[in-house]
């Protein structure tokens, strides 16, 4: 079961994985804490219903055999928003997460690490709530999805992407690999990745900043397969089965 905080998150952090996973013959499945309403695009209008469906056709082309949607709100990058996941109850989203879990017989969830990866409070919630689910539930194996911070400073470097946004943020973003445990190679299934991320159209353009789905969706697709062909995850312990 693959947690995310909201639509698009699966396919840049996970959507190699998940497909590989399901090309391999297991059930994967999707959960979404927010439908993205607060997300910069060009399209306003009913945003979190029009990423909800681009979620659902993401999901689709990476083999998933079921998507849920939680309900939060938003929260932002600020974390303003009064009803936003990042204020949830922990204890109350972790239960509703540790239903899925129980309902799928889950034996792997996926979240985020305990800085949310760049510290958006709607994926630092994503950790605490998927922690707590996974103990509730008794799933045994919890990997925090990530980046090594290296390859990605370099990545972005090659794509020449620095000259179009700031790199500052990204410096102390996400994890230096000797605190990675799991880097999954998912080259064979780059093209599935590459479909997921454009199926999210509205995030490839808004705001007064190059996105990062538009930036890697304009690398060609040997350079894409080079970059984006392994995925990170840390694996911090194992829970005792109960």
């Amino acid at each position: 079961m693959f947690f995310h905080a909201h639509p698009d998150d699966e396919a840049l952090l996970t959507g190699g994985t998940m497909a590989r996973l399901a090309a391999e013959g297991h059930r994967v499945v999707l959960v979404v804490a927010t439908a993205g309403e607060r997300g910069l695009a060009a399209h306003t209008d009913d945003l979190g219903a029009v990423r909800t469906r681009e979620a659902h056709r993401s999901a689709k082309l990476l083999g998933c055999a079921r998507v849920e949607f939680l309900g939060y709100a938003d929260s932002g990058l600020d974390g303003a928003h009064e009803r936003g996941f990042a204020r949830a109850d922990v204890p109350e989203a972790a239960g509703r997460l540790a239903e899925v879990l129980h309902e799928e017989r889950a034996d792997l969830l996926t979240t985020y690490d305990p800085v949310g990866g760049y510290g958006h409070p709607d994926h630092v919630q994503v950790h605490r709530v998927g922690a707590l689910a996974a103990e509730l539930a008794g799933t045994l194996r919890v990997w925090e999805a990530t980046v090594d911070r290296t390859l990605l400073l370099r990545a972005l470097r090659l794509a020449r992407v620095a000259r179009r946004f700031d790199l500052t943020p990204f410096r102390t973003a996400y994890t230096p690999r000797a605190e990675i445990t799991h880097a999954v190679d998912v080259r064979r299934y780059a093209g599935c990745k590459r479909a997921a991320l454009a199926a999210h159209a509205t995030q490839t353009t808004g705001g007064d900043q190059t996105r990062t789905v538009s930036a890697l969706l304009s690398l060609p697709p040997p350079l894409f397969r080079l970059v984006m062909g392994t995925e990170w995850y840390i694996e911090r312990k194992r829970l005792r089965a109960r």
